[in-house]
């Protein structure tokens, strides 16, 4: 499976500081100081309903953790998944009269049209949950011979039991994590599992639902979680830097996720940091597709906002903010994108060198961008009052913008 293309990243004078994020599994901040490689993985969409401001804000978080490690001068290595084959994508699909598939390629295409738009750094590998499954089944059949994983009605569970740090992700309470798994795609109530939390690795092939041959697992799909660990361990190992996501996915997604590789592979950690965005909301309640309060960035597009703004929208929020679109916040951001361009569309103004480390101090601090923006509003108002001689700045104000915070001017 393809991404999508990459804007080009100007380069900057001088070196960018070393990130310091919100750690979900300690609950504070830890200081990222990858190798010459940096390594992400953030979990992708499931594509019957793509691509909502919600989406969105996510996406642009790790697009920015990108945009600071590669301003300290080291490569990136991105990883991205697709949920292409889910009970969410089936239902969609029976409910419209889709072939599942048509409607799975059709959403991520245009997902791949909003993420270009707006700028994000794509993934070096951007990888369908069917793609993998030929890397998951030998998994699920490690796990369950290792005594990781049993059957029960021809579906294979992992077995909570089997990882000493399961909960350290998201260090919630048993009764806290069931009701989030009846919540998210669990089945805690099922009779017959070792443990109400066991979350499935091998769903056996129901009547008139895709499936594929398992080997020994019998026909069948994989579940949710194992799907990213597949493409995680392949891609990245054990040990990668950051794994990132909307805060919805701490538990289950990357509580189970981080068990299975862990007793797949007798390491710890599965990732160094996981870090969680924010909710967007939408009339006082997240937005989601079960809901249908959804903001659609290719439906404003359509409406003729410039994705920058809709970008500079996002950035005005902390990332691990729950907060609300509205018509507001985007008028804002409209008038803030006017106001930067005609700030550096003058011959020459105020200074930048000072600017460019203040845009830097705030992401280096748990990707503070509203920080960053507030910097940049600065010198924009003193170019409007006071300008300046400075020829380079208003050059070195695009390129920091445009580098660091994904906006072209």
């Amino acid at each position: 499976m393809h991404a999508w293309p990459a804007s080009e990243v100007p380069a900057l004078p001088g070196q960018g500081r070393d990130l310091r994020i919100h750690d979900t599994a300690t609950g504070g901040r830890v200081t990222l100081a990858p190798g010459p490689v940096a390594r992400i993985y953030v979990c992708g969409i499931t594509p019957y309903d793509a691509t909502h401001m919600g989406h969105a804000a996510t996406y642009n978080a790790f697009d920015l953790v990108q945009r600071v490690w590669l301003d300290t001068k080291r490569q990136v290595h991105y990883v991205q998944n697709v949920t292409d084959v889910d009970d969410p994508l089936l239902a969609r699909a029976l409910a419209t009269g889709d072939d599942w598939t048509a409607l799975a390629e059709r959403e991520t295409a245009l997902f791949r049209e909003d993420m270009t738009a707006l700028r994000m750094l794509p993934p070096r590998e951007y990888v369908g949950a069917v793609e993998a499954i030929p890397w998951i089944v030998p998994m699920v059949e490690r796990l369950r011979d290792s005594g990781a994983a049993y059957e029960l009605e021809g579906d294979i569970y992992f077995s909570v039991e089997a990882d000493r740090h399961f909960g350290d992700v998201s260090r919630l309470d048993a009764e806290a994590m069931r009701v989030l798994s009846a919540e998210r795609g669990g089945d805690p109530e099922r009779p017959g599992k070792k443990n109400p939390l066991d979350p499935m690795l091998w769903m056996a092939a129901r009547d008139g639902d895709p499936s594929w041959d398992g080997a020994s697992l019998g026909r069948g799909r994989p579940g949710w979680h194992i799907e990213c660990v597949a493409i995680a361990l392949r891609y990245l190992g054990m040990g990668f830097d950051v794994q990132g996501g909307g805060s919805d996915l701490a538990f289950p997604h990357h509580e189970m996720g981080a068990s299975h590789a862990q007793a797949l592979t007798g390491e710890h950690p599965f990732a160094q940091a996981y870090v969680h965005a924010g909710m967007v909301g939408l009339n006082g309640e997240k937005m989601s597709k079960s809901k249908g309060n959804l903001v659609f960035v290719s439906k404003v597009r359509r409406d003729g906002t410039d994705p920058a703004a809709i970008r500079l929208a996002l950035l005005s929020h902390h990332y691990r903010a729950d907060w609300e679109w509205t018509d507001a916040v985007l008028a804002e951001a409209e008038e803030r994108l006017a106001r930067w361009r005609a700030a550096v569309s003058r011959p020459d103004g105020p200074s930048a060198d000072a600017l460019l480390e203040e845009i830097r101090t705030a992401l280096a601090d748990d990707l503070d961008s509203p920080a960053a923006l507030a910097a940049v509003d600065r010198w924009a108002a003193a170019q409007q009052t006071d300008g300046g001689s400075d020829e380079g700045a208003p050059g070195l104000v695009s390129r920091a913008v445009d580098a660091l915070l994904g906006v072209a001017l």
